[in-house]
């Protein structure tokens, strides 16, 4: 998406959210959409935002415009959960996010209007547009060789959400090329080629600087690799390197 046109649509939705007292949405919006969300919060109208993907620690969350407190009323983020299941369980194939994803933009879905996709096993929890719901739930009925249904849930059961596990890294410093190299058993050479392709981003900004230092709270994603969240200092070694925590996603 054009950034310049992004930001005027956030602009519009803003200013429509303000002018007619009523919330406004946005699609599903990337890590990097969020980002840059943040980065021009300051030239929005004050209306109030909130942001939402379906479950904690989304990637892809809805914005919504306008402030409860403001407008006398709430409004849930037009979103839904849909649970995906093979109707064989003993036969069906082991399905990746891929799979699940290209069976639902096969149906004619665009990217935008879909959000998460939590793995559970053989099944999956599916975040889609509200409007989409039944569309999906009449229409995915394969995924690959796998023949499944297609139900709206309310609520997501723990073991489906995303699982993380802490880990303790010994680094010179907290900055990200060396974090992530520790976290992910890479060279510094292997790092540096991708800061310089913008394969590491940070809140989903992409950060091409080796001296970008992290802070606690920050969520990194390293292309091809996965996903962390830096939690901070814990400690010195004994030869003065720094126990860092960090949050794999897993």
């Amino acid at each position: 998406m054009n950034d310049d046109f992004f930001t005027r649509r956030l602009i519009d939705l803003a200013n429509q959210a303000d002018r007619t007292c009523r919330y406004t949405f946005t699609d599903f919006l990337t890590e990097a959409e969020t980002a840059q969300f943040q980065a021009i919060r300051s030239q929005l109208p004050h209306c109030g935002t909130a942001l939402w993907g379906g479950h904690p620690d989304a990637d892809r969350v809805m914005l919504r415009f306008g402030d409860p407190e403001q407008l006398g009323y709430e409004e849930p983020f037009p979103l839904t959960a849909l649970y995906i299941a093979p109707v064989q369980e003993k036969f069906a194939d082991s399905l990746t996010h891929r799979d699940i994803l290209g069976a639902v933009m096969h149906l004619g879905i665009v990217r935008s209007a879909v959000g998460d996709i939590l793995i559970d096993g053989k099944c999956a929890y599916l975040f889609v547009k509200e409007e989409l719901a039944e569309y999906l739930c009449r229409e995915l009925t394969r995924i690959r060789h796998t023949t499944v249904t297609c139900t709206v849930t309310e609520q997501l059961p723990a073991a489906a959400e995303q699982k993380t596990e802490e880990i303790t890294v010994q680094a010179a410093s907290e900055r990200i090329d060396a974090v992530a190299a520790k976290v992910y058993h890479l060279s510094r050479s292997e790092c540096l080629e991708l800061l310089r392709l913008e394969h590491i981003a940070v809140g989903g900004a992409p950060v091409t600087k080796s001296s970008y230092t992290l802070r606690a709270g920050d969520k990194v994603s390293v292309r091809g690799h996965g996903k962390f969240r830096y939690l901070g200092q814990s400690g010195t070694t004994r030869k003065g390197n720094l126990l860092l925590r960090c949050e794999k996603f897993v």
